[in-house]
């Protein structure tokens, strides 16, 4: 659907422009990969090399998306020695429990 046949709907610029931040937003979150990474890291924080067996996942795939949940401001990340360690920030935790407050169909 190209939102911007529906401009008829949004009363102004300003909300114009946060319906396609919104809809940028929910595209990142709703891949089912990175919500299966935001599900991992609901449970507490990870490695990448602690997370790739638990969602079949290769390295440089999940260090992809954590770097896209990363720039949304879901995922923070935190090196140690030799390895990175990913947890969820406040808004990435807010997220979750709103995602999954959704009711589900069926």
């Amino acid at each position: 659907m190209n939102m911007g046949s529906y401009s008829c709907y949004v009363k102004s610029s300003v909300k114009a422009k946060e319906v396609t931040s919104l809809s940028s937003f929910l595209k990142i979150v709703s891949e089912e990969s990175r919500l299966k990474l935001l599900c991992v890291l609901s449970q507490g924080e990870n490695c990448i090399c602690e997370i790739m067996p638990s969602v079949g996942l290769s390295q440089s795939l999940i260090s992809h998306h954590f770097k896209d949940l990363k720039d949304i401001g879901l995922v923070k990340s935190e090196k140690r020695g030799l390895r990175v360690y990913y947890s969820l920030t406040e808004k990435g935790k807010r997220i979750m429990d709103l995602l999954f407050s959704i009711p589900k169909k069926g």
